[in-house]
């Protein structure tokens, strides 16, 4: 006999390598592929949460110390990151009239279909999680903790989607 219990593990590495691919594969604007996509374990998951304590007590924001400790209910958490990288379409969502412009501004300002392609690579990973109903939540926070302690190299915009399987959804009804 196999037990529930003993196969969550394996079900959830399979799961976070599908989503993985997922994100990978999503549609990106102009064929330009500038994803950086990380699968963290317990370890990068804990040192995660210490960054998320760190900006808590820099900025006193509560929800940092409430998703420092939210993390540490998953057994993988996948980031997803974006360089930035002008595409050469000058629309002007940057804030910039031309892509040029941007690139003297120097690396700082993302590129809208930098930013726009990471939405499309969450969203067809956790549709993965949600078709395996693998309990997922979209963070900003611990990507951007995940981005300040070098998980995502110089990415400067990253998303986290902790995986957990319990009987309720550690992710959501926080505190």
């Amino acid at each position: 006999m196999i037990k529930e219990e003993e196969i969550r593990d394996e079900y959830l590495f399979s799961t976070i390598k599908a989503m993985a691919t997922a994100a990978r594969t999503a549609p990106k604007a102009r064929g330009t592929d500038n994803l950086l996509i990380r699968i963290c374990d317990k370890e990068d998951i804990k040192q995660i949460s210490l960054q998320l304590e760190k900006d808590f007590q820099s900025t006193g924001q509560e929800f940092l110390l409430r998703d420092s400790q939210n993390i540490l209910n998953a057994s993988y958490l996948l980031l997803i990151a974006t360089k930035v990288q002008v595409l050469g379409l000058n629309c002007g969502y940057c804030g910039f009239a031309t892509c040029a412009e941007k690139n003297k501004a120097g690396k700082t300002v993302p590129c809208f279909f930098n930013a726009e392609d990471m939405g499309l690579a969450v969203g067809s990973a956790v549709s993965v999680a949600m078709e395996r109903r693998v309990d997922n939540r979209v963070m900003f926070s611990a990507g951007n903790a995940a981005t300040k302690i070098g998980l995502v190299e110089d990415c400067k915009q990253c998303l986290a989607i902790p995986l957990s399987i319990s009987a309720k959804n550690p992710f959501f009804d926080r505190k």
